[in-house]
Parts: C-alpha cells; structure tokens; sequence
C-alpha cells in the first residue's frame, strides 16, 4: 500500500509512525500552502512544556499559493532562536550531543523554499534512524484519492485533526509536566536514540 503525506519540518511522531510502517511513500507537493498546519512548524518539550517552533514564510499577494512555491522570510534569524530552542529542550537529554553535529548545519544553511527545508529534515531523521526511505512526490494534487490503493495521511500535518495517542516514553520534563504525546519526532529521537525506529514500528496512529 502506498503512503500519502504531506513533508513537514521536522515531523510529528505520527508522521513517522506511518512512513517507518509503510511500503511505498508519496509526498503531496502539488497542494495549496495552508497556514496554521505542521508545514512550517514543529512542537518540542521545552522546560517550560510544549513549545512551538515556527519558520516564518514570505507572504503572497496570490490568495493561493503552491506549498511547493513557499518562501522561508529570512529577514530575522529564527534559525539561532530554533536551534536555541532545541539546545534548552533537550542539551540533557541521553542523545542530544551524539546527534548535535550531524542536525546544526541545518540551521546554519539559508533555505529559499519551504520544501528544500523540509526535505532536508527529514533526511537528517532518516539518517539519524538508519530507516531507509525511498519516496517520490506527486505531479498532481488530487482532493481524493483511491482508498483501494493509497492511505491517505496527508491529514496529519494538521495537528487539530491529528488525534493519535502513542505509549509514553521518558521525556526530560517529564517529571515537570508528565509525558506530552506526539511531538516532533527530534523529541523521540533524542530520548531514545537507536531505540526510536523499534518503537515507531510498534506504534499505531489513531
């Protein structure tokens, strides 16, 4: 069965959950940009609880536009207050400095698109995993697809329709504010490290 979903930054456990189950992987590219959504923007367990993290984009004059399309606004440096973020979160955590050099250039290389940002998240995931991922992307946006043959999980990278609830794992801040489900999965890979592609193969999203 193949895979539908939308590529985001640096994505939602439940979106690893079905790319780490699946056999083949498509991602959506041809879709309008919509605001508010998981494209642009990741949650962590920062030490005051959850955090949003957000890429702030160029905006358009176009009432729609491609997700493909998508502009990052660099005009401020919201890579350092990312990386920052991160460093807060999770500098104690078991993994965080096994992976620190392998994920820091990614917040010292200026992206243009949203998508290029994305897709290189997502590789430094799969990499950090050793899940090897082969995936292709659509040429075309279709609003439905044949259930027969696709899983359809483009939902996902809205959060608000997203209700998955996964087993708790050991968290940093978890003796603060208890397990917090289903964040970016940076949050999994630096608590449980080689750990995390066993556990999302064990998972099942809602």
């Amino acid at each position: 069965m193949n895979t539908l979903l939308h590529p985001t930054y640096f994505p939602s456990i439940s979106h690893f959950v079905a790319m780490a189950q699946s056999e083949e992987i498509t991602f959506e590219i041809e879709d309008n940009f919509q605001k508010q959504t998981n494209r642009n923007r990741t949650y962590i367990y920062s030490p005051n609880g959850i955090q949003l993290l957000n890429i702030p984009v160029k905006h358009s004059k176009l009432s729609h536009q491609k997700t493909k399309d998508i502009q990052i606004e660099n005009d401020f440096d919201w890579q350092k207050q990312h990386f920052k973020s991160l460093e807060a979160a999770y500098r104690s955590s078991p993994f965080f400095e096994y992976f620190e050099d392998d994920i820091r250039p990614i917040f010292e290389k200026k992206h243009n698109f949203l998508l290029d940002l994305n897709f290189e998240t997502l590789d430094f995931i799969t990499k950090s995993m050793r899940l090897k991922l082969d995936y292709k992307t659509t040429v075309e946006y279709f609003h439905e697809v044949d259930a027969n043959k696709v899983t359809d999980f483009r939902f996902l990278a809205n959060g608000k329709k997203d209700t998955s609830v996964f087993e708790s794992y050991t968290q940093v801040f978890d003796d603060k504010y208890g397990f917090i489900n289903n964040l970016s999965v940076l949050d999994l890979l630096f608590n449980e490290g080689k750990f995390a592609l066993d556990y999302l193969k064990s998972q099942k999203i809602s």
